[in-house]
């Protein structure tokens, strides 16, 4: 009886085996509803991008100022909405250490065709410059009637520069308050929203943005409090994470770096 037993068991593990491997043949063949996003582009906001300058003020009283420093906002890159991805596109960027695999309703709302996807971002953006407008006029104590801001940054979308466009106004129609650099004349980088009231809100794919931030010469980060923890598990070696949740607590962030002051750290 038993050697009966052994003697069928090949044919039936091979017979088994078939549909499991097709199963695996169409698992690594099907599309996965995820995006590999890697490090994006970065902008100074204090200067230009593609020609262009990224802040345009026009105040009707005193001068704007030139700066020393560099305010980079940072991105991600990810592929596509309609980028169909297989299994083994998945399994490399969960192993490469400069990519992340993301859900793609995390970054994509769901359904949405790539067109509308594009205005979706592109309205988040304009939302996202008038509220740093906002927020760094009512820090100043500055109206729209004294000042006039013009933001422009072109094919890049969604509501995170919202913090470095208000640091940027900040800077040059004030700088620190006391006529120097708000950045210390370093390249400072970061992310995060903003609302008109000057709270900073969280974004997401943090952990690639420090990484765009330190191939571009940043050495300071400043990343909203509430993804410090994911900040600090990428953060590349020499990139001072600095939690933010307010602009003015951005603000006096940077005035204590460059005076030797108490600075948070996440």
């Amino acid at each position: 009886m038993m050697s009966r037993l052994s003697s069928r068991r090949g044919p039936l593990l091979a017979a088994c085996a078939v549909p499991i491997v097709a199963l695996v043949a169409v698992a690594a063949l099907a599309p996965l509803p995820y995006v590999v996003a890697q490090p994006g582009v970065t902008a100074d906001v204090l200067g230009e991008y593609e020609g262009k300058r990224v802040i345009r003020v026009q105040a009707d009283e005193g001068e704007v100022r030139s700066a020393d420093g560099r305010l980079l906002m940072t991105t991600i890159a990810a592929t596509t909405a309609d980028t169909e991805l297989r299994l083994t596109d998945v399994v490399k960027g969960w192993f490469d250490d400069d990519r992340a695999v993301m859900p793609k309703d995390a970054v994509y709302p769901r359904g949405d065709s790539v067109e509308k996807i594009r205005k979706h971002n592109t309205e988040q953006m304009n939302e996202s410059q008038s509220a740093a407008v906002q927020a760094a006029l009512g820090r100043l104590r500055l109206s729209e009637d004294e000042v006039e801001v013009d933001l422009a940054l072109e094919d890049i979308g969604g509501p995170s520069a919202g913090l470095l466009f208000a640091l940027g106004i900040v800077e040059l129609l004030d700088g620190d308050g006391r006529g120097g650099d708000l950045t210390g004349g370093r390249t400072v980088a970061g992310t995060g929203t903003i609302t008109a009231s000057g709270r900073v809100g969280p974004v997401g794919g943090v952990p690639l943005k420090t990484l765009a931030a330190k191939r571009d010469g940043a050495s300071v980060f400043l990343v909203p409090a509430d993804e410090c923890a994911a900040a600090e598990a990428a953060a590349p070696d020499g990139l001072r994470l600095v939690p933010v949740e307010t602009l003015s607590g951005a603000m006096d962030s940077l005035k204590a770096l460059e005076d030797g002051g108490d600075v948070p750290s996440c």
